[in-house]
């Protein structure tokens, strides 16, 4: 797990104008600050965002951990995996929430599409999506608090049979003292 930056003053009001500002096309500079932090990958590699809860994708009209993947993947020239990983169901916001409740906010909220696209790694016995099994997938998001959402995404991850996982955003976030 890797970030470019700490939310700090201006990387938080650019976490901000991407996420709640309606301004998407802020993702090419945040994506450039990534870029740098590409894990290394033995083979193929491919880019997995984070995906929104259906209402908040709605509101917002587009997933910035989407849009900041397809800015990595213009740069590193490696494919975005969208619609793989999917949120099976809506969570509440975790900016307000304590470390431990973001653990359980998240818990089996991502699994992975498997039979709805076709993927099969033609390994027998592993109920696996990727055609590769070996490939080096990075999970993509805007901002790293306590890792539970990366966690719980990579575990969906893992369990469609994912040996490589690296996580990427742009920011990590100081994890405010809740005493």
């Amino acid at each position: 797990m890797r970030s470019a930056t700490w939310l700090i003053e201006g990387a938080q009001q650019a976490v901000y104008a991407l996420k709640y500002g309606g301004l998407p096309r802020i993702a090419d500079d945040l994506a450039a600050a990534m870029a740098a932090l590409r894990p290394p990958a033995d083979g193929p590699a491919a880019l997995v965002p984070i995906p929104l809860a259906t209402k908040r994708l709605r509101q917002r009209g587009y997933n910035q951990s989407e849009i900041l993947a397809r800015a990595l993947a213009r740069a590193w020239r490696i494919p975005v995996l969208v619609d793989v990983l999917v949120r099976t169901r809506e969570t509440p916001t975790q900016t307000a929430l304590t470390p431990e409740t973001r653990l359980a906010n998240v818990a089996g909220a991502f699994e992975m599409r498997n039979a709805e696209l076709g993927m099969w790694n033609g390994t027998q016995g592993v109920n696996s999506a990727f055609r590769i099994p070996h490939s080096t997938l990075i999970l993509v998001d805007d901002v790293f608090t306590t890792g539970a959402t990366l966690a719980e995404a990579a575990r969906a991850l893992e369990q469609a049979g994912a040996t490589r996982i690296n996580g990427l955003t742009f920011a990590r976030a100081a994890i405010p003292d809740f005493t």
